[in-house]
């Protein structure tokens, strides 16, 4: 699972009973821990390689492996770091099965309150392309790239079921909505935007690079619009977060089954 900061780490990891070894990469630290999912029911980046071990880890271990990652602010360090992760793993024989971008993020009035949880069914890069005179246009519109990724459709509804989450479309901003009059503009473009982050399409163009499954989960913590840090809540968001990934091991388990 990939997070931000270390605040993020920390709340998913405190959903998991078993905190194990902390394990080191170049320009990320990950911490091991071990889930209720059974043999068949590794995952990766959230979770484990094929045989229901992550790198490094004992392979008579029969339960999944989660790895968590503090990645780091924004989509190059997102990608960068959740790169070199899927990289180590897979160069071990062990790749990772799924990879989870988490954490918390701002929500779009009135489909995501602050303290809900979004579990996006599309990843959107809202910034990348050109300005023109007659608006801003997508990179794809330039002819090339990619703008959204889309997690398994079944894995968004076993998540959002087990949560509790709406679901939508989860943006991802290099630099963090603060008017109205871009919220607005945002919402016109992407009528379907819930929630927007500052990683989830960094870390799900790492994964899509090496056929992995990828999936973003966000707590809100802030509403989307004029900047207002009274207004913030991320205790609250990060709260949410640990209670949401302490019924994800189950979700994941009932996804791989189907």
């Amino acid at each position: 699972m990939a997070t931000a900061v270390p605040a993020e780490r920390d709340a998913v990891a405190r959903a998991f009973p078993e905190p194990g070894e902390e394990v080191r990469l170049p320009g990320a630290v990950l911490f091991r821990t071990t889930t209720g999912v059974g043999p068949s029911g590794t995952t990766a980046g959230a979770g484990a390689g094929p045989s229901g071990t992550a790198a490094g880890a004992d392979p008579r271990r029969t339960a999944a492996v989660i790895d968590l990652l503090a990645a780091g602010v924004g989509p190059a360090r997102a990608a960068a770091a959740t790169g070199a992760a899927l990289t180590a793993a897979a160069l071990t024989g062990t790749p990772y099965d799924l990879v989870v971008s988490a954490g918390i993020g701002g929500g779009f009035a009135p489909g995501a309150p602050l303290g809900s949880l979004v579990v996006a069914d599309a990843i959107t890069v809202a910034d990348l392309g050109a300005e023109t005179a007659d608006g801003f246009l997508p990179v794809t519109e330039l002819g090339f790239g990619t703008v959204t990724h889309r997690p398994p459709e079944s894995l968004v509804r076993a998540v959002a079921e087990a949560t509790g989450a709406r679901t939508g479309t989860v943006l991802t901003v290099s630099t963090v909505t603060g008017t109205a009059a871009r919220a607005a503009a945002l919402r016109t473009r992407h009528p379907r935007a819930l929630a927007e982050g500052m990683e989830g399409f960094g870390v799900a163009e790492a994964a899509d690079a090496q056929g992995v499954p990828v999936l973003e989960v966000r707590a809100i913590s802030n509403p989307v619009g004029p900047r207002d840090r009274a207004a913030w809540r991320i205790g609250d968001a990060l709260a949410a977060l640990t209670a949401a990934f302490g019924k994800f091991a189950p979700a994941l388990e009932s996804w791989r089954s189907v």
